[in-house]
């Protein structure tokens, strides 16, 4: 199987920044892609930051000139730098791995259990 771990979260008041980290572990025979996704209360999840294995990156409107995705997708590791933090960036943060368990089929989401983020006004 594949286990994601995701570090980072917290609180911090409005303006301030936090680094969320993410791990992928396991029988991962290949990897397309490893990114962020939030759930804020009463709303449903949705994407943050996605990063494919060759590198590029796509970012939600909402995050964009504020967050920032790195790492190595194929080293299994993802980082996220957000900074400008407002109240309705606070959500539980889950990480993403689209992986292969087996490259003749076709790859599968795995999901951390994640991590809080609480921005206070």
């Amino acid at each position: 199987q594949v286990q994601v771990v995701e570090s980072g979260g917290g609180l911090v008041q409005t303006g301030g920044s936090l680094r969320l980290s993410c791990v992928a572990s396991g029988s991962i025979a290949g990897i397309d892609s490893m990114g962020w996704y939030r759930q804020a209360p009463g709303k449903q999840r949705e994407l943050v930051a996605t990063m494919a294995v060759t590198g590029t990156t796509n970012y939600a409107d909402s995050v964009k000139g504020r967050f920032t995705l790195s790492g190595d997708v194929a080293d299994y590791t993802v980082y996220l730098q957000m900074n400008s933090l407002k109240p309705e960036d606070t959500a539980v943060y889950y990480c993403n791995a689209f992986a292969y368990t087996d490259l003749r089929y076709r790859a599968v989401d795995f999901w951390g259990k994640g991590t809080l983020v609480t921005v206070s006004s």
